[in-house]
């Protein structure tokens, strides 16, 4: 309803996707930030306890987040490019 209302009051596709995807990326930054050094410590925890022992690299985490952000924008994208796009009197009217 709210994006029907930003294009009745003449918003443009790119400042609705920017609206749209600036926040829930944040959150996903966050999670990401979160989840990095637990998932270090688990997994370096899980590691000792092999006997050939093998080294924990950056790489294998910045290609995860790369990952998570790039699956995360697109599905963003994609729906706020869908619901940009439509008419708006249709959103307004079923809600």
């Amino acid at each position: 309803k709210e994006i029907g209302i930003r294009k009745v009051l003449g918003a443009s596709v790119g400042s609705i996707l920017r609206l749209l995807s600036g926040d829930f990326l944040k959150l996903v930054a966050l999670a990401f930030l979160i989840a990095t050094p637990l998932a270090w410590w688990g997994i370096s925890r899980w590691l000792q306890g092999f006997a050939y022992k093998t080294s924990l690299g950056l790489l294998v985490f910045a290609l995860a987040g790369l990952i998570s952000f790039a699956i995360a924008w697109i599905t963003i994208g994609y729906e706020s490019i869908r619901a940009a796009v439509g008419n708006p009197v249709n959103s307004l009217k079923t809600e």
